[in-house]
């Protein structure tokens, strides 16, 4: 079942959006800025409160820390040690942040009188219209709110090619290794948050693009503008030299593709890829490819070879640019990159079941779903523990996504409508009024 729907707006910054995560169940940080250039666009991160009134997702603005001249083009959330720290890329460096959660008066954040880590006094704002009723169950009658600081630790130079940019960076979910991609097409592994180089691997001949590790942490998927996308194992102390497994792009109607994302499933056994082609990579009538990929233990096989290979694939209409699974496995996004849509799918069997048509206006950056564990997203995401009931539990599942247009939307799928009760019992007492009656005319 496919649905043009999107919830709305949550928020709009000042400065374009290139990267989102989801910090507790309720908050979530986004990131980006206008560079090193003077053109006085802001670079840095901004942390909202998501919660619902009773009919939509509404934000309120938490803190925001600018980070000066550096654009934050990729990052990466994660608890370490009962430690919440952020990997932000700035240039050729991975910069490491302490977040430190501070739980602070709500009428001293009303008033304004709160003081941000870096020294900027901000005002906690209501991102829609006041004139939406909060429920007590969502806003809460507390005393007090949750609020962050944002402290710079460590930075470490992760990128060493002749122009060096770090383009990618993901933390284990156990929070014990880190892993870094530029320019110069080598994946180098560290430890975390010591940040301290572990190991490189070498397989690409180009620039990555984007890399993620499995849900056990025991492999590590790279992606790369050489059109290859390598599985290695990093369960060892120095990672497998060789990739397990080699994958290229099998499109169905023959056409040269190029992978731009890649996500694990529920398990390591299990990934998806989203491609453009080659050819008409800047054209809007490229047609994007959604693809699953599916295979049997952990040896060294290709993609097409017995263990495994592509499965289901997915045609969209243009071309692809962000992609997002959910942490439970059950379901994925894709965003385009010209109309600025989004589409949800079971991630399972690749049917669509939500489809929002422009809602950006540029192509979409980033894409994060809501959490659906209780409690507490440490073992869902891997950020801030203890932040609430998941919000998504409103809906079958929540979708949050952003743009170089400044803005942060929510889109959700609601659950499948059922029958009410009374309609129930009418019919139960109707079939067996039916059955009765005939009964008696038969004699039964």
């Amino acid at each position: 079942m496919s649905r043009n729907r999107c919830d709305g707006l949550l928020a709009k910054v000042d400065f374009p959006l290139y990267t989102l995560e989801t910090l507790t169940n309720r908050h979530v940080l986004v990131a980006g800025g206008g560079g090193a250039s003077n053109t006085g666009v802001a670079n840095g991160f901004e942390i909202f409160e998501i919660s619902h009134n009773g009919n939509k997702f509404v934000a309120e603005e938490v803190m925001r820390h600018e980070t000066g001249p550096n654009v934050v083009m990729n990052c990466s959330i994660r608890n370490a040690q009962g430690r919440t720290y952020l990997c932000a890329g700035q240039e050729s460096h991975c910069q490491l942040y302490r977040v430190n959660v501070r739980m602070v008066d709500v009428a001293e954040m009303r008033r304004g009188s709160f003081r941000a880590e870096n020294g900027l006094v901000r005002r906690r704002r209501r991102t829609v219209s006041e004139n939406d009723n909060i429920s007590k169950a969502d806003i809460g009658t507390v005393d007090k709110r949750m609020s962050f600081e944002i402290r710079p630790c460590d930075s470490v130079q992760t990128d060493f090619g002749d122009d060096p940019l770090q383009r990618v960076v993901r933390i284990s979910h156990n929070g014990k290794l880190m892993a870094t991609g530029g320019v110069d097409g080598k994946v180098r592994v560290w430890s975390f948050p010591q940040m301290q180089l572990l190991f490189q691997l070498e397989g690409h001949t180009k620039e990555l693009d984007d890399l993620d590790f499995s849900p056990c942490d025991s492999q590590l998927v790279s992606i790369a503008k050489d059109g290859l996308a390598l599985v290695w194992g990093v369960a060892g102390a120095a990672g497998a030299r060789e990739p397990l497994r080699t994958l290229t792009c099998q499109p169905p109607n023959g056409t040269k593709y190029r992978f731009r994302r890649c996500r694990f499933g529920a398990s390591a056994e299990v990934m998806f890829t989203i491609a453009n082609p080659v050819s008409r990579a800047g054209s809007g009538r490229a047609r994007g490819l959604l693809q699953q990929w599916a295979w049997r233990g952990a040896g060294p096989e290709s993609g097409g070879g017995g263990g495994g290979g592509a499965g289901r694939t997915v045609l969209l209409p243009e071309a692809l640019s962000a992609l997002a699974v959910r942490d439970d496995g059950k379901f994925l996004a894709v965003g385009t990159m010209f109309s600025g849509s989004v589409h949800i799918y079971i991630a399972f069997s690749l049917q669509r079941v939500l489809q929002v048509k422009n809602a950006h206006g540029m192509f979409v950056t980033g894409l994060a779903f809501l959490p659906v564990g209780a409690g507490g997203s440490g073992g869902a995401t891997g950020g801030v523990v203890g932040a609430g009931q998941a919000l998504a539990s409103r809906s079958e599942a929540a979708l949050l996504s952003i743009s170089v247009d400044n803005c942060l939307y929510v889109h959700s799928v609601p659950y499948p409508r059922t029958v009410p009760a009374w309609v129930a019992i009418i019919l139960i007492v109707f079939v067996l009024f039916c059955t009765f009656t005939l009964c008696s005319y038969l004699g039964i």
